[in-house]
């Protein structure tokens, strides 16, 4: 009777450790993926304190809360489904779809900066504010949410392609961790960026001692905190679009047996090697630096060329036609 328990126990222990391991690779595997969809993180968590710019701030956390619900449900009953249907029938697909959005990123990062370079208003939120007029807040939500669907269905791709070869319900389960985490830093990030100068108003009036000078230095930080969030939301999208591209590119070559595809990232990877290989100690640093500067390189080609083709050679045709 005891050999029986004892034997019932260990069998029990193995499988609490088996169940300790699985949970231990759904969240590495998790982590690995939220990795790899960085720059539409950093995009996604720079967008959205522009939406509620202007607002009572009252108003400002359940506006982000309504989004962040938005977005999970863009991500959990949208999304999922369906990458994970073309991940188990057409997995094939993942590859020009990662492409598209790879593009899509490249696009968005050298729009962004032409938009800087000729002074054009910056994307819908600020259209929703034009002439300090602020938008109803059915209309912020909806747009927000819009916006957040293109960058939740890069993430969860991206998520999607680094845990491929896992079975389809470890893919769902690892995708719903990716989902959740990723909601929960985007918009908890977000919610302390727009109220960063309330406690900063707040500490500034509590007269002239330490709590004070931090309150206005929080205040005077919150401008240069978003145009950082800005800046290195642009140059992730454009590195992280570029990277995409890159691989994609390999990928399609194997598959479609055109080497030619593969000579952007032959080019690059045998720059990082040879990098890696003359710089020692630094070799690792330096070797992915130049894989990182290369897919930079190729995500603003390609960006730029898109911008020109939606932007300004329609913009050009407008002029001739007026001319005439």
């Amino acid at each position: 009777m005891s050999g029986g328990l004892f034997a019932l126990l260990d069998d029990i222990a193995v499988l609490a450790k088996a169940a300790a391991a699985s949970i231990d690779d759904v969240g590495a595997a998790a982590g690995r993926a939220s990795a790899k969809a960085a720059g539409v993180i950093v995009d996604d968590t720079a967008v959205t304190p522009r939406y509620v710019q202007g607002l009572d701030p009252k108003r400002e956390l359940p506006i982000i809360k309504k989004i962040a619900i938005g977005s999970l449900r863009n991500k959990l009953l949208f999304i999922l489904p369906a990458a994970l249907l073309l991940s188990q029938f057409l997995p094939w697909a993942l590859t020009p779809l990662l492409m598209i959005g790879g593009t899509y990123l490249c696009f968005e990062g050298a729009e962004k900066i032409w938009e800087k370079v000729s002074h054009h208003p910056e994307g819908h939120a600020d259209e929703l504010h034009e002439g300090a007029q602020v938008a109803d807040e059915k209309d912020i939500v909806s747009g927000a949410v819009r916006t957040d669907f293109i960058l939740s269905a890069e993430i969860m791709v991206i998520s999607l392609n680094e845990v491929a070869s896992e079975p389809l319900l470890s893919r769902a389960i690892i995708l719903v961790v990716v989902a959740l985490a990723i909601t929960a830093l985007v918009y908890g990030v977000v919610a302390l960026i727009v109220k960063m100068d309330d406690v900063g108003l707040n500490l500034a009036a509590r007269g002239n001692g330490v709590a004070s000078r931090l309150g206005r230095g929080m205040v005077a930080a919150m401008p240069k905190v978003l145009t950082t969030l800005s800046t290195v939301g642009i140059a992730a999208m454009i590195w992280v679009g570029g990277h995409i591209l890159l691989l994609g590119l390999h990928d399609l070559s194997e598959m479609l047996g055109w080497h030619v595809l593969a000579l952007p990232y032959e080019w690059v990877h045998h720059a990082e090697e040879a990098v890696h290989g003359a710089t020692g100690a630094l070799g690792g640093i330096l070797g992915w630096v130049t894989n990182t500067i290369g897919s930079a390189i190729l995500g603003l080609i390609v960006g730029a060329i898109v911008v020109a083709v939606l932007h300004l050679l329609p913009q050009r045709a407008r002029v001739a036609a007026e001319a005439h």
